[in-house]
């Protein structure tokens, strides 16, 4: 089972910027989808973001989409969340969750359904203030 570890919340005001990280302690086989989902108090968790690899294709929802950037860095199996003109509806838990062995499939909603992903980090909060 690879680990994850996300890094990188915290509170910010609105119009302010973070960035999380996700680093995955193993990287097996030669592809992988990762994708970043949040949960608010009272909500489902949901989708916000996914990349494949080694293709580097990124999808992201409607509600982040222009504001919000994916990156990795494949020599320290990392993920990276840019989060911008953040938004008091952006605050929640975000969690990293990645599949091995496999791109992401980003037809229809696929890549949004979390039984997908087998592998999951423990989470970190954003705040976002007004």
């Amino acid at each position: 089972q690879v680990q994850l570890e996300e890094s990188g919340g915290g509170s910010v005001q609105a119009g302010g910027s973070l960035r999380l990280s996700c680093a995955a302690s193993a990287f097996p086989g030669n592809s992988a989808c990762m994708v970043w989902f949040r949960q608010a108090p009272g909500r489902e968790r949901e989708a916000v973001a996914g990349i494949g690899s080694p293709t580097g294709m990124t999808l992201y929802d409607a509600a982040v989409k222009g504001r919000f950037a994916l990156s990795r860095d494949n020599a320290k199996n990392t993920w990276y969340l840019q989060m911008n003109n953040l938004r008091p509806g952006d605050t929640a838990m975000y969690y990293c969750a990645a599949r091995f062995g496999a791109g992401c499939s980003f037809r229809g909603t696929t890549w949004r359904d979390r039984r997908n992903y087998p592998n999951w980090g423990q989470g970190t909060q954003v705040t976002v203030s007004s």
